[in-house]
């Protein structure tokens, strides 16, 4: 079966899961996930699984990321924070919606491997940071002190303290939160000064990894 194919089969999975975001389903549906795979695992692409990359790391299962970004309720005009580029078929994605994406990422081969595929695939509208994510985005071109969405893609003990302090108002910030094993999803909301923390199920991630420890 064509990639096209099965990428039309994963939006339609993703669906019957309870996605409803058609702007989320129609980045799912443009974005090759086949080019931010291993190639041995090409094939197995757009299983709704994730998959070994370099480095011990893992892509995520493409039902967690439509959640995530479900939760961050994506406008074309957003500034994202992304923490953990990955493999970067997330900041794909997200860039393929929103405005602007800085994506923070603290395994520098990683990074740079992102880095080449997201700029063969013409994408202009991404910024890249290599180092510790927990504290968001330092001393990095462009310079934003905040953003109006951050998505997290590692597990973090409590909810993050510096990336709040980076999101703006309104702004929405979705991160796990947890244990090593096991983790909840919170949506974390600012809106006329407050601060509103929703639970949005039960998730596992590898952990945010701080100051290299």
């Amino acid at each position: 079966m064509r990639f096209e194919d099965q990428r039309k089969r994963l939006v339609q999975e993703l669906i019957d899961y309870g996605i409803r975001d058609k702007t989320v389903l129609n980045a799912f549906e443009t974005i090759p996930r086949e080019k931010f795979v291993l190639p041995e695992y090409s094939a197995y692409a757009y299983r709704n699984q994730p998959l070994p990359i370099e480095l011990n790391q893992t892509i995520s299962q493409p039902l967690m990321i439509a959640i995530m970004l479900e939760h961050l309720e994506l406008k074309s005009d957003d500034i994202v924070l992304e923490i953990g580029t990955g493999s970067g078929y997330q900041t794909a994605l997200l860039a393929s919606v929103v405005k602007e994406v800085c994506t923070i990422e603290r395994l520098d081969t990683l990074s740079l491997k992102a880095r080449n595929i997201l700029k063969s695939l013409g994408f202009e509208n991404i910024y890249y940071r290599i180092g510790d994510g927990s504290a968001g985005w330092q001393k990095a071109f462009p310079t934003y002190s905040e953003f109006s969405k951050i998505i997290v893609s590692a597990a973090a003990s409590q909810v993050p303290e510096k990336l709040v302090n980076q999101l703006s108002d309104p702004g929405i910030l979705v991160v796990p939160v947890g244990a090593h094993s096991y983790q909840t999803l919170l949506k974390i909301t600012r809106s006329d000064g407050k601060i509103i923390e929703t639970n949005h199920g039960g998730c596992t991630f590898v952990p945010l990894i701080i100051n290299g420890q």
